[in-house]
């Protein structure tokens, strides 16, 4: 029952973002015939709004029917908590994990969680892009170190980069309904795991964190769409 029922979530709003918003999606890389066949990290950078959601459009049912049993993601534990916002998430994605930003043990009791099927989708900035540019305290938005942690726990299939435009446009942090009708844009790149982590293997464990880590930096820099609506 509970997996009819993310999955219902699921497409439902698969559906209502094919009805209020057109999307925009180009892969920037080479891509398989099925490229979410073997999708096992899918990473979302540039992160704007909690109607992110809005992007599933672009993926099809027989994948989300799939993520209903294999997502693994981390959020964060103030919007879970949300007795609304959170409720929703939780229902959509049942295996959505509370992780603090405090330095507890919540992180590693994730990692831990992550088993050999695991679809895991993560937005690695750890919190969301104001209008300005900055995140709600006024600091600049980077990359952390979640996402490198997480690739050291895989070992095969292949990671989805997720560029999106940003969706400032249809809902800034603290608005509560969308803008409908829309354009919503998201570059796409497949990279392939195993090939990923060769290009690592030479260097330490913390080496190997922080070139991860920059090189996913240099693409929330340089490969997200730049022309989103305003």
């Amino acid at each position: 029952m509970r997996k009819l029922i993310s999955f219902s979530i699921l497409a439902t709003v698969k559906i209502f973002s094919h009805l209020f918003y057109r999307g925009k999606f180009n892969w920037i890389t080479p891509v398989p015939e099925k490229p979410w066949e073997n999708a096992r990290l899918m990473v979302f950078l540039n992160h704007t709004s909690l109607y992110e959601p809005l992007f599933i459009q672009y993926l099809p049912f027989s994948f989300l029917w799939q993520l209903v049993d294999k997502v693994n993601v981390p959020g964060a534990d103030i919007t879970l908590n949300r007795p609304i916002v959170g409720t929703f998430w939780k229902l959509m994605l049942p295996n959505i994990s509370s992780v603090s930003r405090k330095r507890d043990d919540t992180w590693s009791t994730y990692l831990k969680s992550i088993r050999p099927d695991s679809v895991i989708m993560i937005a690695p900035e750890g919190r969301m892009k104001r209008p300005g540019g900055l995140d709600k305290f006024g600091k600049p938005m980077t990359v952390k170190g979640g996402a490198a942690d997480i690739i050291e726990n895989i070992n095969d299939g292949a990671m989805i980069l997720c560029l999106s435009g940003g969706l400032h446009h249809v809902q800034t942090p603290g608005q509560h309904f969308p803008r409908p009708f829309k354009t919503i844009r998201m570059n796409l790149s497949y990279v392939d795991l195993n090939n990923f982590k060769s290009q690592f293997s030479e260097f330490s464990p913390r080496e190997r964190k922080l070139k991860i880590t920059r090189l996913l930096q240099d693409n929330l820099e340089s490969n997200c769409p730049k022309d989103f609506e305003t």
